[in-house]
């Protein structure tokens, strides 16, 4: 087993959950990614594996949104999160300062959608 692998396992036993193989074949292969996405050239930010605790231990975001990991955000204000209530679990964009699940905004329906998605605003460019 990889390093890597040990720091999934490591972040998936801190949150209680099991990522989706996807988003776990990603961390191992790719780490993390930044780009901007089309059409208005916002950040996506997938954020690396030993970011993952650090990140989701800031702020109150685990006391606020339960069953929630920050996997990203937009750099600012906006999180990209799993949603593990659900399984699968989707992944949504939550302000930092949203108050619940309530201001959550649906983005994808797996991780391989939200690339696949985010592959082809560029294309069209």
């Amino acid at each position: 087993m990889s390093s890597n692998d040990d720091q999934i396992t490591q972040a998936e036993r801190r949150f209680g959950v099991r990522f989706p193989e996807d988003y776990r074949r990603f961390l191992v292969t790719e780490g993390s990614m930044a780009r901007f996405v089309p059409p208005a050239d916002d950040l996506l930010m997938i954020n690396s594996v030993t970011e993952l605790i650090e990140v989701n231990e800031a702020g109150d975001f685990q006391e606020r949104f339960p069953g929630s990991v920050v996997i990203g955000g937009d750099g600012s204000r906006e999180m990209l999160t799993y949603d593990f209530r659900q399984e699968p679990p989707p992944l949504v964009l939550l302000d930092v300062s949203a108050p619940d699940w309530s201001s959550a905004i649906h983005q994808a329906t797996s991780f391989s959608a939200l690339l696949e998605h985010e592959k082809a605003a560029r294309t069209v460019r």
